[in-house]
C-alpha cells in the first residue's frame, strides 16, 4: 500500500498528555495516576512493553511532580527508546528486588490513586501491601474521558483507519460468499485490512444466516448458503488508531422482510448519527436509534448499546447507552451501530465511526449503507 506515512508523535506531544492527565487527576481529587501496560500507557508515553510479562511496569503521574516510569532492568533499554521517554524519568528494578518497595517511595502513603483498568491484580495487591494507607479506583471510573477527545493529528489517524476499513469492505463484497465457510471469508477480511495498512486485526465477525442473530458471533465452520444474510463486523489498528465498521450483505436476492428489517436498521443508524452534536448527552444517541427500532415493533431484538468510544483501542469510553449523561464534545470518536437480531433466523447491523464536530457529527466510514447483494 502506498501513501505518505503520518508524522510520528513527539516527546512534546507525550509530555503534554502526561501533564494534562496529572492535572485531571488533581481535579478529580486524586493523588495521582498509576498506568500499567496497555492502551493508556501507549497513549501517554508511546511505550508498549512485552504483553506477557509478570514483571511490574508502571507509569506514576502525580500533580507537580515529574513523570516516572518504573520498569524491569532488562526492559529499561527498550523503554528508553520510546518516543515519550525524554519527557519522563526511568526508574528500573532488578530481578530479586521488591518492585513495590521501589515504587512506594514515589507515592503518597495515604493517597487515593487512579489505576489502569487492566493492571494485574498481583501488582495492585503488592502496592497495597507496601502502602496499606493507599486506596485505588479504576481509571474508567475516575477519569473516563482521559483519551476520549482526540486532537487534530489523532482525528487524521482515525479517519485514515476508517478509510482503510472502507477499502476492505469494497473489496470483500467482490469475493464469493455462497458455498464458503465463514472462517474463509473472515480470513479474506483480515488479509484485506492488513493490505490496506492495518498492523493489528482485532476482529473479523462473519455471521451468516442464524448466526447473524448473535452480535458477537465468532467466525466458524458454517458454510454460507444462498439466501443468507451475513453480518460483517471488522476492525483493528492502523498507525496505532482504531477502525470498526459493520455492514450486512445478502447472498442472492433478499426477501421483502429481510429488506424491510435492513431498511429499518439503516433508518435507526441515520437517526443515531443525526442526534450527534456538541452538548448532547451520549444517551441521546442511543435513544434516537432505539426509538426507530422500537417504533417498528422490533425493540426487543435490539439487544446492545448503540455505540462505544474508539481510539488507541477499539472499545473505550464514552458509551452510547441509556444512563450515560456525559455530554458530547468536539473530537470525541465513537461507533453508531444499531442492530436487529431475530433468533434462529438472521441479524442486521450497520456501523460507522463518528466524530463530533463543532456543529454536529462526521462519519469516518463512507461505504454504502444500502443492502449489498453478493454472490
Amino acid at each position: 500500500m502506498t501513501g505518505t506515512a503520518p508524522a510520528p508523535f513527539t516527546a512534546d506531544d507525550y509530555r503534554a498528555r502526561m501533564e494534562r492527565a496529572a492535572r485531571e487527576a488533581a481535579d478529580a481529587g486524586l493523588a495521582g495516576l498509576l498506568v500499567a501496560p496497555g492502551p493508556d500507557l501507549v497513549w501517554l508515553t508511546g511505550y508498549a512493553p512485552p504483553a506477557a510479562t509478570e514483571r511490574l511496569t508502571l507509569l506514576v503521574l502525580a500533580p507537580g511532580r515529574d513523570p516516572v516510569l518504573v520498569v524491569p532492568t532488562l526492559e529499561a533499554p527498550d523503554a528508553a527508546k520510546a518516543a515519550g521517554a525524554p519527557a519522563l524519568t526511568l526508574r528500573d528494578w532488578t530481578d530479586g528486588k521488591d518492585p513495590y518497595a521501589a515504587t512506594a517511595g514515589l507515592l503518597d502513603a495515604r493517597g487515593r490513586f487512579g489505576i489502569s483498568d487492566n493492571a494485574w491484580a498481583m501488582h495492585l495487591l503488592g502496592l497495597q501491601r507496601a502502602l496499606p494507607g493507599t486506596s485505588y479506583a479504576s481509571l474508567t471510573e475516575v477519569l473516563p474521558m482521559l483519551r476520549a477527545v482526540k486532537d487534530a493529528a489523532e482525528l487524521e489517524l482515525m479517519a485514515a483507519a476508517g478509510a482503510a476499513a472502507d477499502r476492505a469492505f469494497d473489496e470483500i463484497r467482490k469475493v464469493p460468499f455462497g458455498g464458503r465457510r465463514e472462517s474463509e471469508v473472515g480470513a479474506d477480511l483480515a488479509e484485506l485490512l492488513r493490505r490496506f495498512g492495518h498492523s493489528q486485526v482485532d476482529f473479523t465477525i462473519v455471521a451468516s444466516g442464524p448466526n447473524g442473530a448473535d452480535p458477537h458471533h465468532e467466525v466458524g465452520d458454517r458454510v454460507i448458503e444462498r439466501g443468507d444474510m451475513v453480518v460483517l463486523d471488522f476492525g483493528g489498528l492502523k498507525d496505532g488508531y482504531g477502525s470498526d465498521t459493520s455492514r450486512t450483505v445478502h447472498v442472492g436476492e433478499p426477501t421483502d422482510e429481510e429488506r424491510r428489517v435492513h431498511d429499518l436498521v439503516r433508518e435507526a443508524q441515520e437517526a443515531g448519527f443525526r442526534a450527534v452534536r456538541p452538548g448532547v448527552a451520549c444517551q441521546e444517541v442511543d435513544r434516537a436509534a432505539r426509538a426507530v427500532i422500537a417504533g417498528a415493533g422490533y425493540g426487543a431484538y435490539f439487544i446492545h448499546r448503540t455505540g462505544h468510544g474508539i481510539g488507541v483501542s477499539t472499545h473505550e469510553p464514552p458509551y452510547m447507552i441509556e444512563g450515560e449523561e456525559q455530554p458530547l464534545v468536539p473530537g470525541m470518536c465513537f461507533s453508531v451501530e444499531p442492530g436487529v437480531y431475530l433468533p434462529g433466523r438472521f441479524g442486521v447491523r450497520i456501523e460507522d465511526i463518528v466524530t463530533v464536530t463543532e456543529d454536529g457529527g462526521r462519519r469516518l466510514n463512507d461505504t454504502t449503507r444500502e443492502l449489498v447483494v453478493v454472490d
